[in-house]
């Protein structure tokens, strides 16, 4: 059934995993960034995300940093880029996850991150970078701080983008939604479990 979404979801050129819809565009923010404003808009719908009319350059060296908000907690899978060609193509990425503020250059370069990417060179296309660490289950924010770009002297970013899910918090048991008699047949199989044995508690998981 999940290929079967998958393949739905790539024919209508919609990516349900997409998290742009929780991303914080309005406070998406950046470090050494020629245009500040640049920041917010590289965070694109994923149909625009082979635009290069709109980018992100790096200010007066090759390293700038952008910090990402989200509206809701969410567990971030990967991350997808589309980067600069040739000498402004960044090399190397490091990533933080929930720090209040955005992290500046002197707390990156004393900060282990909680992970180092390093990105592809040559490559014109979107490139999307899995992420298996744990340190980003549950995320708020993240700082994205790019920087060793192949000329040395700037960085560009065409579009920054996630894939992933929305973690809701779970509901207590005092808080469950309580089925009325008449729509007792399209409740939960362990609510109607539950009714048929008199409210006894259940181990069902």
């Amino acid at each position: 059934m999940e290929g079967h979404n998958s393949l739905a979801a790539d024919l209508s050129g919609i990516d349900l995993s997409n998290l742009y819809p929780s991303i914080d565009r309005e406070n998406v923010h950046g470090l050494n960034l020629e245009i500040p404003e640049q920041a917010k808009s590289v965070i694109k719908p994923w149909s625009e995300r082979e635009d290069t009319t709109i980018y992100a350059d790096s200010g007066v060296d090759d390293q700038m940093i952008i910090r990402v908000p989200f509206s809701q907690n969410v567990r971030v899978k990967s991350i997808i880029l589309k980067l600069g060609r040739g000498d402004t193509t960044p090399r190397h990425l490091r990533v933080y996850a929930n720090y209040p503020n955005i992290i500046d250059f002197n707390d990156a370069e004393s900060t282990t991150p909680h992970l180092n990417i390093s990105l592809s060179e040559g490559e014109t296309a979107v490139v999307e970078y899995p992420l298996r660490v744990a340190a980003f289950t549950s995320v708020h924010s993240l700082s994205l701080y790019f920087c060793e770009s192949v000329g040395g002297e700037r960085s560009r970013i065409y579009y920054l983008g996630f894939k992933g899910d929305v973690r809701t918090p779970r509901k207590e048991g005092t808080n469950k939604l309580e089925v009325p008699a008449a729509d007792a047949a399209d409740a939960p199989l362990v609510d109607r479990l539950a009714q048929k044995t008199g409210g006894q508690q259940t181990t069902a998981r």
